[in-house]
């Protein structure tokens, strides 16, 4: 009981290699710098036209506010999906 197959100690009972340690590091820059330039091009598309364009006094700021929730919400859900699906994949997915 407690085994995974062929006699190895279910995946999450294992100690990490350095291998591991390594790739999961990698991942999270990854995800961090790929979350980040997500959500500068969403925040530039939405709040670039408060630079450029002559608006509303009341225009820039709401395309300002909503520029800013909509890239932390875009960084958000970039950096969760990579690194979810990094810890779902294969074992042994060929990627060394």
């Amino acid at each position: 009981m407690g085994r995974g197959t062929q006699g190895r100690p279910p995946k999450r009972a294992r100690r990490r290699t350095q291998e591991d340690r390594d790739a999961i590091t990698v991942e999270i820059g990854y995800a961090v710098f790929s979350g980040a330039l997500a959500a500068a091009l969403v925040y530039g598309a939405v709040a670039g036209p408060a630079v450029f364009l002559t608006l509303p006094p009341r225009v820039e700021p709401v395309l300002r506010i909503s520029g800013g929730l909509l890239a932390a919400t875009v960084f958000a859900l970039r950096a969760t999906h990579l690194l979810w699906r990094f810890a779902r994949r294969p074992e042994d997915d060929g990627g060394r």
